[in-house]
């Protein structure tokens, strides 16, 4: 079976994360630069080789500079000394009417297996006779798991920060020419806009 090499088209895509605040509100923040690359068999992603993700720290944006200038210090993901975060996928089966996508994500210096879920849209072609791929992925991972340890509680005792955080992606991939892409290395990955 033939190779088919997929890049991320960012322009249609968004990665988006959401904590509970003060734990009766919820704050959505994104990663304005992110990228992935995905090899597969033909075009069935069950049989994909390859699945990498990753997402520029500096780029993280939840609308209050303040807020993300915290996220990016080492109370969080410390942006200066750890300059992304990375997922690498390892299996992505068919779980009843959608998939399961198994991987290990690294944030900060800590890697752990995380599983998310994937609503698999299809494959279409274009107006410009690009043949693209969608997907909806949505899961959650507990910061603490990944050295996000900072904590404050309130007067009343209320949690400022939930330990949980849910993250939810819409991924269009834009099937490429056998000659347009080679397997970008991590540093590469994060230099697309």
């Amino acid at each position: 079976m033939a190779t088919t090499k997929w890049k991320i088209d960012p322009a249609h895509s968004e990665i988006h994360f959401k904590a509970r605040h003060l734990m009766i509100t919820t704050v959505t923040g994104y990663f304005k630069r992110f990228d992935l690359y995905v090899e597969t068999e033909e075009e069935d992603f069950t049989k994909a080789s390859v699945i990498v993700f990753t997402a520029d720290i500096d780029s993280i944006d939840t609308n209050n500079a303040q807020r993300d200038t915290h996220l990016k210090s080492d109370d969080f993901f410390n942006a200066e000394k750890f300059k992304e975060l990375k997922f690498v996928g390892r299996s992505f089966e068919r779980a009843g009417d959608n998939y399961l996508l198994h991987g290990d994500l690294t944030i900060r210096d800590v890697t752990k297996p995380v599983t998310v879920n994937v609503a698999y849209a299809g494959v279409v072609k274009d107006p410009y006779g690009q043949i693209k791929a969608g997907f909806t992925v949505d899961g959650a991972i507990k910061r603490k798991d990944f050295n996000l340890k900072w904590d404050a509680v309130t007067e009343a005792g209320q949690v400022v920060v939930s330990n949980e955080i849910k993250l939810h992606a819409e991924i269009q991939l834009i099937k490429q020419a056998a000659h347009e892409v080679k397997p970008a290395m991590t540093s590469e990955l994060v230099q697309s806009e």
